[in-house]
């Protein structure tokens, strides 16, 4: 039987739009603090709100978009989004304040939020049904393309042409985004079933997808220790004396990515989750502690290997298991409901494990994010790979009585 097509024009166009807004996020994330130190004098206790008020901002907004696209349609959500994130990237070229600055960032992590929500839903709808494990993981090497790509774009202008042009790099980025979402066409079928058939949620359902919370903990978790690596381990690998290395970390972490993307989506489809999400786990623990054991370049290069593989693959699995638990209409909600739970891992591990490093080195904290890996397994064991293994061996059973 010939498979459905994958890459088609609106599958692109949804997953440039992600690109274009991560590559802005990244970039920003690692530039703005050397801006604000640069330009503005500001203090370092107050480089850290520069991420947290983003976030916040965006978390704030996630559940709402979800609930938005129930009504108003995700593509309209999407377009405010993008738009939003424009004029926030335009912004940062009058920025004269450490305040001003921070106000801004709640306005650029609106459209964050809405705009990434609304491509998270708006994906799984274009992404065949039979498809969608492999289909998920393409759109999310998109993001994790983007990983390397706004750090390494962004470092490279501020050290030669300054921070002008890392704001100028932004606006063409977000022109990108609104581009690629205006040619970008949302099936039809949902947007009506979701306005015209489907009775409206009421109260905290409105806003959270409850079939989808059991993986969206799973997923807290996981980005709770992944945390460890995008907060702390440039500063790590200066410590350490591998400062040449560190450039090629998450270039070594796109790499396996990349490679182990045809596969893993495939079996994600073919043998079920577990068979994809178990062993991705355990390479993310293994690569986290291996930080916080190395001692040469390749040692922590090879970190970076592990951890690119196991946690991009993670990522993508966690997301399309939180789209398949809900009803098409529901969609937007459901990918809503995982990014407010991912998000807050990030962004309270960040918090927590800035103080933790404090105290117990980072090479303790590694550690430490190493057995909260390990432990991401158990939780998603009992939250949902027991039931999702049971639920895969009813139907080979009914297969096999066909």
């Amino acid at each position: 039987m010939q498979k459905s097509k994958l890459w088609t024009k609106d599958f692109l166009a949804v997953s440039l739009t992600s690109f274009f807004v991560f590559v802005i996020f990244y970039m920003l994330t690692v530039t703005l603090p050397l801006f604000a130190t640069d330009e503005l004098h500001a203090s370092k206790q107050s480089l850290g709100l520069i991420v947290t008020i983003f976030l916040v901002s965006g978390i704030v907004f996630r559940p709402l978009a979800g609930k938005w696209m129930t009504t108003l349609g995700q593509k309209k959500v999407l377009l405010i989004g993008v738009f939003i994130f424009l004029i926030g990237s335009i912004l940062y070229m009058n920025i004269h304040s450490l305040s001003a600055l921070l106000l801004l960032r709640v306005l650029h992590g609106i459209g964050f939020g809405m705009s990434t929500t609304a491509t998270g839903a708006i994906v799984a709808n274009v992404i065949p049904e039979q498809r969608k494990g492999e289909g998920m993981g393409y759109y999310a090497t998109f993001m994790n393309l983007a990983m390397v790509v706004g750090p390494f774009v962004g470092l490279t202008l501020t050290n030669t042409l300054g921070h002008t042009a890392v704001f100028t790099v932004a606006v063409v980025s977000s022109v990108l985004a609104v581009l690629c979402s205006l040619v970008l066409r949302v099936p039809e079928v949902q947007a009506s079933s979701a306005t015209n058939e489907i009775q409206p949620a009421k109260g905290l359902a409105a806003f959270f997808e409850y079939r989808s919370l059991p993986i969206s903990v799973a997923g807290l978790v996981v980005a709770f220790s992944y945390a460890s690596v995008i907060s702390f381990v440039s500063i790590y690998a200066k410590e350490m004396g591998f400062t040449q290395a560190s450039s090629f970390f998450f270039v070594v972490y796109a790499v396996c990515l990349l490679a182990s993307r045809p596969f893993t989506g495939k079996w994600f489809d073919q043998y079920g989750e577990n068979s994809v999400v178990y062993p991705s786990i355990l390479s993310l623990a293994i690569g986290i502690f291996l930080l916080s054991q190395a001692t040469t370049s390749w040692v922590f290069l090879l970190a970076g290997a592990l951890i690119g593989l196991g946690f991009g693959t993670i990522t993508s699995s966690f997301q399309s298991i939180a789209v398949k638990k809900a009803s098409p209409h529901r969609r937007g909600v459901a990918t809503a409901t995982f990014f407010v739970f991912f998000d807050s891992g990030m962004g309270l591990g960040s918090f927590l494990l800035g103080i933790l490093s404090t105290a117990a080195g980072y090479k303790g904290m590694y550690v430490f994010c190493s057995i909260v890996a390990l432990l991401a397994i158990a939780v998603y064991l009992v939250l949902h790979g027991r039931k999702s293994q049971k639920q895969r061996i009813l139907s080979q059973n009914e297969s096999l009585g066909k």
